[in-house]
């Protein structure tokens, strides 16, 4: 899909299967604008248009670049869901996997590779026999489907997986109307990145493991981090995907190391 300069009904959701309180931390690494809220068994993220809104910006490409990064260091997968003028579509992250998705046209017309599908169903732990009958159908042609019927045909599938979307969040609806819905929601929140001394007195809140696991993991985290920017820097992988997924590695990391060793110095 091309790069488009987005009309005011593009949008984006990012579903976390996770609760809002394990989603949040993850979040803040993206140190964008967002808001936070329950829906049914996963979490809902919702950011602002300005989020996207820089030059030659391709949303498919910016939601595969979130999702990422929200998943690249958890043990729960994400699914982002985008639309704007030209079309719609989906992306799956899960861990250091790579990151699959589907697009639509506007006017409904299948444009992806279907092995995405079957990322969606795997890691989700769908039915391989139902949900997959459910999932062919939305890559067969369908007149009588544009691109925001399509989503919400994969939300259907979703809800199986205990999906619950707030009223108000629909494929086809504006990135501030979207923004509007959630902030109705007695369990929306704004997320935004606090900055790293507040991140440490979260992690001093007792949010973070320590001892020998969290040397280990913040340590392969802040490694990891690292390999990845050094590899956007040099124009390799995916370039600006993998600035973000690294510059998430390497915060979280960092901020374990430090928690483990203040708890260090606590009890010593």
């Amino acid at each position: 899909m091309s790069a488009t300069d987005h009309s005011p009904a593009a949008g984006v959701l990012l579903l976390c299967r996770a609760e809002p309180h394990r989603v949040r931390p993850s979040a803040q690494l993206l140190r964008e604008p967002l808001l936070l809220a329950r829906a049914g068994d996963w979490s809902v993220l919702v950011p602002g248009r300005d989020s996207w809104r820089e030059e030659d910006a391709n949303l498919a490409a910016v939601t595969a670049e979130w999702a990422h990064a929200l998943t690249v260091a958890e043990p729960w997968p994400a699914v982002g869901l985008w639309w704007d003028e030209e079309g719609a579509g989906f992306v799956v992250a899960a861990g250091f996997r790579r990151t699959a998705g589907y697009t639509w046209l506007a006017d409904g017309s299948p444009l992806g590779d279907e092995s995405a599908m079957t990322a969606l169903r795997a890691r989700l732990g769908l039915d391989p026999v139902l949900d997959a009958a459910a999932f062919d159908r939305l890559t067969r042609p369908d007149s009588d489907a544009d691109a925001p019927a399509r989503v919400l045909g994969l939300i259907a599938v979703l809800a199986r997986a205990g999906l619950r979307l707030p009223p108000g969040l629909a494929p086809g609806t504006s990135a501030q109307s979207l923004r509007d819905a959630v902030g109705m929601l007695a369990s929306a929140e704004a997320v935004e990145w606090p900055g790293w001394r507040q991140a440490v007195r979260t992690g001093l809140d007792g949010e973070w493991i320590w001892g020998t696991k969290a040397r280990a993991l913040g340590g392969a985290e802040v490694a990891v981090g690292l390999g990845l920017l050094a590899l956007s820097r040099q124009g390799r992988g995916r370039g600006r995907a993998w600035r973000v997924a690294g510059a998430a590695l390497l915060a979280d990391g960092a901020l374990t190391l430090a928690y483990d060793a203040w708890r260090g110095r606590r009890k010593g």
